[in-house]
């Protein structure tokens, strides 16, 4: 019989002590916000409501030491929103701590006698 080679999978949640702060979806979020300028076209991107969207960018500024997403009001090119120098080391951080469990895992499902 042949023997079958299994994968673990993992997806990495951040929380903070009153919820849920960081995830791929919302990092994701704040990448397309970064890209796009505006909450509204970071949402119409990854198909997901204006309303959904502004609640995720509500929590996370809510639960992070700073806020990662400020919005700008009106202007000569009309409303937007930016992200902060915390929203950048955010995703930064997020991607270098999903890597090093990424690894870990990888390493450890060679390991797996099932």
């Amino acid at each position: 019989m042949k023997k079958k080679k299994y994968t673990v999978r993992i997806r990495v949640w951040v929380d903070e002590e009153s919820g849920p702060f960081l995830g791929i979806g919302r990092i994701i979020l704040l990448e397309k916000i970064k890209e796009t300028g505006s909450i509204t076209n970071a949402a119409k991107s990854i198909k997901m409501s204006y309303r959904q969207a502004w609640q995720l960018v509500e929590d996370m500024n809510k639960r992070a030491n700073t806020p990662l997403v400020e919005k700008i009001l009106g202007g000569k090119h009309g409303s937007g929103a930016v992200l902060t120098k915390a929203g950048e080391v955010t995703i930064k951080e997020f991607y270098k701590l999903e890597n090093k469990i990424q690894s870990y895992i990888q390493k450890e499902s060679g390991k797996i006698k099932f």
